[in-house]
């Protein structure tokens, strides 16, 4: 009898290995503060699917959401540890280093073919400032345009801000932001935001509608400003010292399945703002068109603030500017 079992075992075992069916060979984690239904949730499952497919089951990548493996920061510390394999930052990333804060000037970025143009034309820019800080960028997904909630009333122009509590994502540029246009804003983890919304800690917030609707912040919001004032980038970013670890193939599996699902990651962004707009207004959320002029306006001293902040930072801005047509 326990011949026959190990013979029925190898049999098996031959029948699964000429149907094509691998078990994966390598495991990684990818954390990111994405709620379920979220864009994020969806972007990371695609890179994840694309990864299996690409290399016949062999590489496998374990998807952990709702900060479940830590909030940004801790992510970007794990990373650097190992515990981590990917991650899916965006506006903390201006913390990192400082060219990233260019994606925290308002209106910067008018599309998301002009951010496909900054990403081919710029890419080894940003590329090299994360290396020097031990991360490697594998690839562009987004975030996207951000809009503002809060609980006191429509914001039309700037000064509707006055006072206002703000929660907004870590990084020093968009507090700079929010001060010249008048709020109180905080930066806080995202995980943290509907529990500050629902008591009263906080009165608002700004996000891109998919964040918002995964995490229900249209329950205990009651108007909804469109301001578009960012665009955020989001990274699939991994530690260097890790990431140049892998075999060639392995890394070559990596990067090109992030560049083909950011495809994916565009047209399910540009579908969610449709969906979820309407999700938020179903909600009994009142919506309102800011003023975006205005806005505009109001940021030119954050632009000659960021020029003169380091060496090359002029210069960076005037180049994305002339990739927006």
């Amino acid at each position: 009898m326990k011949f026959r079992s190990i013979a029925t075992s190898l049999a098996v075992a031959a029948a699964v290995a000429s149907s094509g069916v691998h078990a994966a060979n390598m495991t990684f984690k990818f954390g990111h503060v994405g709620a379920p239904g979220s864009l994020f949730e969806a972007s990371a499952n695609a890179y994840a699917q694309c990864v299996a497919d690409e290399s016949n089951g062999r590489i496998e990548v374990q998807t952990f959401g709702s900060s479940q493996l830590g909030n940004d920061r801790e992510l970007l510390q794990k990373l650097k540890l190992g515990q981590v394999d990917f991650a899916l930052p965006s506006s903390v990333m201006s913390s990192v280093s400082e060219e990233f804060g260019v994606f925290e000037m308002p209106y910067i970025i008018k599309s998301r073919e002009h951010m496909k143009r900054v990403q081919n034309k710029l890419g080894d820019t940003f590329q090299n400032a994360v290396h020097a800080k031990g991360y490697h960028i594998v690839g562009y997904f987004e975030n996207g345009f951000r809009h503002i909630t809060n609980n006191k009333r429509p914001i039309n122009v700037p000064s509707d801000l006055q006072g206002i509590k703000l929660r907004t994502p870590s990084g020093a540029w968009r507090l700079k932001m929010f001060q010249l246009y008048g709020a109180n804003p905080s930066p806080m983890a995202f995980s943290e935001v509907f529990t500050a919304l629902q008591t009263g800690v906080m009165d608002g917030q700004e996000n891109p509608y998919a964040q918002i609707a995964s995490a229900n912040f249209q329950e205990v919001q009651k108007y909804l400003s469109i301001t578009g004032h960012v665009y955020t980038p989001a990274y699939v970013l991994s530690s260097k010292r890790h990431f140049d670890k892998h075999p060639a193939d392995v890394r070559g599996i990596l990067t090109n399945c992030a560049e083909s699902t950011q495809v994916f990651v565009y047209r399910k962004a540009e579908a969610l703002e449709t969906e979820l707009l309407e999700v938020i207004r179903a909600a009994g959320v009142e919506i309102n068109e800011a003023d975006k002029d205005a806005f505009i306006a109001a940021s030119a001293p954050v632009y000659d603030e960021f020029a003169s902040s380091f060496a090359g930072g002029a210069e960076l801005v005037k180049s994305i500017r002339a990739l927006a047509d």
